[in-house]
């Protein structure tokens, strides 16, 4: 019998730990293939290639961005490989199991739960007695008749083979993602999260996490994106394995979900103490801000630790935060979200994510829609389209907030410009992601594609739009984020220069006949003459801009930015004063 496991991926960079679970505890007794794809993999793509195996077996792995996709690939299998076996499973199909065997109906088997034992035990019915009534957590079919078998109690996970050591993995371990757990479960019992169907925590011998992730390391990985959902809740298991990647890392970069507001102080002292810079970031679920709001969804949070720990993190410069945020949860309408935007903007992490709810089967939220009038998409991802509290005009809104601080924060592009902004210009950081977003809108930018320099042009068009105030002193810090976005010296400028080519000459020889009038370590760069001309780019700002960046503060006097750009090293930014030089 020929097994073969799918699964349609988010990116081509994502790995699906799913079906190597599958592979590594079926490995013994049947032969198991992997066959992965893309949602953007055209559905004929994905058939013929699967035709092509001549499986007996397929098994999906389904979630909500690769459920309807998936449809329509066995809808067109069944017609060309009409003997096959189609078994599903993954959490999109392990809840309203029986909806998905009667909208499917070329599906034979559904796994639902955890699948490992389910499917061994499923392919050897199969192979055998066909006694699929005795297989726990499975659903099949019986002759017209749908039957859902009784839940699988919970695995021991010390049954389950390492997923990680499939040769065929080796030779793209460091151009993929690798997704690693060490854990099951979560400790909460938040209504919006498939989480919270499950009971307590269990955890992978620490050992053989250990084995795992150096052989990953020591074969290439070059991420390790850890799937646990709380992976701070346990302290001394969290410590271990803090100190264990940091033994081993070789510069592989792990990414991990915490919860800040329970992180413990000796943790976060051992983090900002001996984390090297760059190989961990944290992901941390705020979603709300509002308590009312948490409560509703029986999510419990200290937003004031929470906040401490985000702060303290940040201050290492160690570590990158990601914090997310939900809208359209209970009680949080257009502007008690702004005031939740607002708070978590203020930690100014290096990623801000705004999402908005998904009614997913088989949480409490989904199960409780009517209460709160809740109106979503009936098909996945079962986005909210409204409810009691949030307009779906208010939705419309916060998704071009959304937008551009895509663009704009969470690329940063333009750091230094978006502070001074939102500092000076602007009620609040929403308030001006959400004006800029609704111009964005009018402008109908939203239907084309940008280059570096299309964003500076339209931020700058908004901001000349609107009259704002300060626009020589903003016009200067965005030449300077300018400069800092590229590798190389760059081949165009999106304003009008304010020297000709005969000052900026005469200014990059007088720097180099006069180092030391230069800022910072210009003197001992010992730039050549043939360097500078070829790799650096001068400008005037009308502002002091050293002095900004020091302490904020806005003395309106010339001063040159001197940007150098010397191969294979990040980019230098000078300042002088034209009165010195000329």
């Amino acid at each position: 019998m020929k097994v073969v496991l799918s699964t349609l991926n988010a990116k081509f960079i994502h790995t699906a730990l799913s079906l190597r679970l599958l592979k590594a505890y079926c490995n013994r007794d049947f032969a198991v293939e992997m066959a992965e794809y893309t949602i953007k993999d055209p559905a004929m793509t994905i058939v013929s290639d699967l035709f092509s195996r001549r499986p007996d077996v397929i098994g999906f792995s389904c979630y909500i961005w690769n459920i309807e996709k998936i449809i329509l690939v066995i809808d067109m299998l069944k017609k060309v490989l009409p003997e096959v076996k189609i078994v599903l499973g993954g959490p999109e199909v392990s809840h309203d199991t029986k909806y998905w065997m009667e909208r499917i109906p070329q599906v034979d088997f559904i796994v639902y739960g955890e699948g490992e034992q389910t499917f061994h035990q499923l392919l050897s019915e199969m192979v055998f007695r066909q006694q699929y009534d005795q297989v726990l957590g499975l659903a099949y079919r019986n002759g017209e008749e749908i039957v859902i078998n009784p839940p699988r109690p919970q695995l021991n996970l010390d049954e389950i083979s390492s997923p990680y050591r499939f040769k065929e993995d080796l030779p793209h371990l460091a151009n993929r993602v690798v997704y690693f757990e060490t854990s099951r479960g979560c400790p909460f019992t938040c209504q919006f999260c498939l989480s919270s169907t499950e009971v307590g925590v269990r955890f992978f011998d620490i050992e053989r996490v250990k084995e795992d992730l150096l052989y990953l390391i020591e074969n290439g990985a070059r991420i390790i994106k850890f799937l646990d959902r709380t992976f701070n809740i346990n302290r001394d298991y969290a410590l271990e394995i803090f100190q264990f990647l940091i033994d081993h890392h070789q510069g592989c970069v792990f990414q991990f979900e915490i919860t800040a507001d329970i992180m413990r102080p000796e943790v976060l002292d051992f983090l900002t103490k001996n984390s090297p810079p760059g190989i961990f970031r944290f992901e941390i679920g705020v979603q709300s801000t509002n308590d009312v709001t948490n409560k509703a969804v029986k999510r419990r949070q200290n937003f004031a630790r929470l906040a401490q720990t985000v702060t303290r993190i940040k201050e290492s410069g160690r570590i990158a935060q990601h914090l997310d945020l939900i809208a359209g949860l209970p009680f949080e309408d257009y502007e008690r979200f702004r005031i939740t935007f607002n708070d978590v903007f203020a930690l100014e992490p290096e990623e801000m994510q705004l999402g908005f709810l998904k009614m997913l089967r088989g949480t409490g939220l989904r199960e409780q829609a009517d209460q709160y009038d809740y109106v979503y998409m009936e098909q996945a991802p079962y986005e909210v389209l409204g409810n009691r509290f949030l307009s779906f005009e208010d939705i419309v809104r916060i998704k071009r907030v959304e937008d551009v601080l895509e663009k704009y924060w969470n690329a940063h592009r333009m750091d230094h410009t978006i502070r001074f902004l939102i500092q000076h210009e602007f009620p609040s950081a929403f308030d001006f992601f959400q004006e800029f977003g609704d111009y964005w809108e009018q402008q109908g930018w939203q239907r084309i594609g940008h280059q570096l320099e299309d964003l500076f042009v339209c931020l700058l068009s908004f901001l000349k739009s609107r009259h704002t105030r300060q626009l020589p002193v903003i016009l200067g810090l965005m030449k300077y984020d300018y400069y800092l976005n590229h590798q190389h010296r760059p081949r165009k400028v999106w304003w009008d220069w304010t020297l000709d080519k005969k000052e900026q000459s005469a200014y990059l020889r007088e720097a180099l006949q006069s180092p030391e009038r230069v800022s910072g370590d210009f003197r001992e760069q010992a730039f050549s003459e043939r360097q500078l001309f070829k790799h650096a780019v001068i400008e005037q700002l009308p502002f002091d801009l050293k002095r900004y960046l020091e302490s904020g503060e806005i003395i309106f006097r010339n001063q040159l930015l001197l940007a150098c750009y010397e191969p294979g090293k990040k980019v230098k930014i000078y300042t002088m004063n034209p009165q010195e030089i000329l």
